[in-house]
């Protein structure tokens, strides 16, 4: 059995071939159950998450097992740890151990990348990064796959972790620097994506211009929110799968309270690989909320195994 690292993931998987092929590999016939989702309480601090994600298509499958820990983020650890087992569907042979961290990471920013490449306005070129986590740390690299990204604002409620992705960005060859002011980061950005634990929501509707695009990357409880009812209400609203509206408060919370409705979404990543180019985006603003699937990761697994 293969034990690829993320060091091994990192090789195999580079944004320019992830954007490329992830779409060609999720219109293929795959088999996804809902994840399987288990809080966990912890004295003295926020309630931990597992998530159990299996999949399967025609002659391999895979599961991965997350752990999402807030309560790590004051012992300098990282709040997400995971593992992705792929399988020989067939025989039910294990074929090969990954790191889960680096393909979740990786798939979720790809994902991110393939949908703002469809529904981000032509000459999107300024970024902003809300948060300065693990997945936030890819958003840019996979953005810059599928757009001439010039610049990368980052924002974070710790100014500290804001710089340390800056640092990070520059090194990477970006033009980046800490937003300070959130809500004047949002009046200059083409493309926003935020990747935060929040359950507050971080970006307000009357912030939001016609031309941009908005990425919700990190809630996927029903308590977690990253932009307010105005910013979904405003919003063309694009889903990875229809199971983010059922799991993610960005949406049950504006659909309980009767703002949005089922037939608002437009349509899914799918959908999005189905349809041909979307007209008038420079006169709207789109949102792409993800929450993650199974599919994905298997594809991305199965890539990376070759």
């Amino acid at each position: 059995m293969q034990n690829l690292t993320a060091h091994d993931l990192i090789e195999r998987l580079p944004y320019a071939l992830l954007t490329k092929q992830l779409p060609k590999l999720l219109q293929g016939e795959t088999t996804s159950p809902q994840r399987h989702v288990h809080t966990m309480q912890n004295d003295g601090e926020p309630d931990a998450t597992l998530l159990m994600m299996p999949a399967w298509s025609q002659g391999v499958g895979g599961v991965k097992i997350v752990n999402v820990t807030p309560g790590n983020a004051r012992r300098n650890l990282s709040a997400v740890t995971a593992s992705y087992l792929l399988f020989d569907a067939v025989t039910g042979e294990h074929m090969a151990l990954l790191d889960g961290g680096e393909l979740t990471a990786r798939r979720t920013a790809a994902v991110a990348a393939i949908a703002a490449d469809r529904l981000a306005a032509d000459g999107a070129k300024h970024l902003l990064l809300v948060g300065s986590g693990r997945i936030a740390s890819e958003l840019a690299f996979a953005y810059r796959a599928v757009r001439e990204i010039e610049t990368v604002q980052v924002f974070s409620p710790t100014t500290a972790n804001a710089e340390k992705l800056v640092s990070a960005l520059k090194a990477g060859g970006f033009h980046a620097e800490v937003c300070h002011n959130l809500a004047e980061g949002v009046a200059k950005a083409d493309i926003i994506a935020c990747a935060t634990l929040s359950q507050e929501p971080l970006i307000k509707g009357e912030w939001l211009h016609a031309g941009q695009h908005v990425a919700l990357i990190g809630g996927y409880l029903k308590d977690m929110r990253e932009a307010d009812d105005a910013a979904m209400t405003r919003a063309d609203i694009w889903v990875d799968t229809y199971a983010a509206m059922s799991e993610a408060g960005d949406l049950t919370q504006p659909i309980a309270a009767g703002l949005l409705h089922h037939e608002m979404i437009r349509g899914t990543l799918s959908d999005l690989f189905a349809s041909g180019p979307i007209e008038g985006l420079a006169d709207k603003i789109t949102l792409f909320k993800s929450v993650g699937d199974a599919a994905q990761d298997l594809a991305a697994a199965s890539l990376a195994v070759g």
